[in-house]
């Protein structure tokens, strides 16, 4: 992938992570492009042929697994080098069908939208570390789910903001239209209880949502 006027194309609904992409993996005889959602990066794909794509594996609102099983199911496309840009750790994500001898997509962690990947979040002893996905209160480790770790890491990156509950499902649900409302309320309740004492740091607005209280 060395030749001049490669074409390289993001799909991701964030702006910031794609401008951040394009920053660090800046090659000058690359072309890039970005696109939010995976009817767009389709078409382009129709008409432009990249030649190598950076996908994020759970777009919001749609299933990002899509376009990768879609490319591995047309002879054209299926030998395009994929590299899915993993924002969580679960292994369950990153599993999908593909027919032999297409190559396996490659995963990279996902950078925060402020550019540090590798940032430790923290709020008071509550600290989650996006690298080894743990979290830690003070020198104690905590145990929490997939979904609660989402949700955790989601409202560290936004301390003192208020999210309503269908914000919340948008965000961090696949299918947020096919779940209750109720459903956030759940979760919550798992982290604040996996989380014993900074419980208090996850404050529930009344008749707004949810939000971590800055420290």
């Amino acid at each position: 992938m060395t030749r001049s006027n490669t074409i390289v194309l993001v799909v991701d609904d964030k702006p910031a992570v794609a401008e951040l992409l394009k920053f660090s993996l800046h090659e000058d005889e690359w072309i890039w492009h970005s696109v939010p959602s995976l009817a767009q990066a389709w078409d382009f794909i129709g008409r432009e042929r990249p030649e190598l794509l950076l996908q994020e594996s759970m777009l919001r609102q749609e299933g990002g697994m899509r376009l990768l099983a879609r490319l591995r199911g047309d002879h054209r496309l299926r030998e395009r080098p994929v590299i899915l840009l993993a924002a969580d750790c679960a292994e369950g994500e990153r599993a999908v069908s593909e027919p032999a001898p297409a190559p396996a997509p490659e995963f990279i962690p996902q950078p925060l939208d402020d550019g540090l990947a590798s940032r430790v979040l923290r709020s008071g002893r509550l600290v989650l570390d996006p690298l080894s996905c743990s979290v830690r209160v003070g020198s104690h480790k905590v145990e929490v789910r997939h979904a609660e770790y989402r949700l955790l890491r989601f409202l560290l990156c936004h301390p003192g903001q208020v999210f309503s509950r269908a914000q919340l499902l948008a965000h961090l649900w696949e299918t947020p239209d096919t779940l209750d409302q109720r459903t956030v309320d759940v979760h919550v309740l798992r982290l604040r209880k996996a989380l014993g004492r900074a419980k208090s740091l996850i404050k529930t607005v009344r008749g707004a949502g949810y939000m971590l209280s800055p420290t």
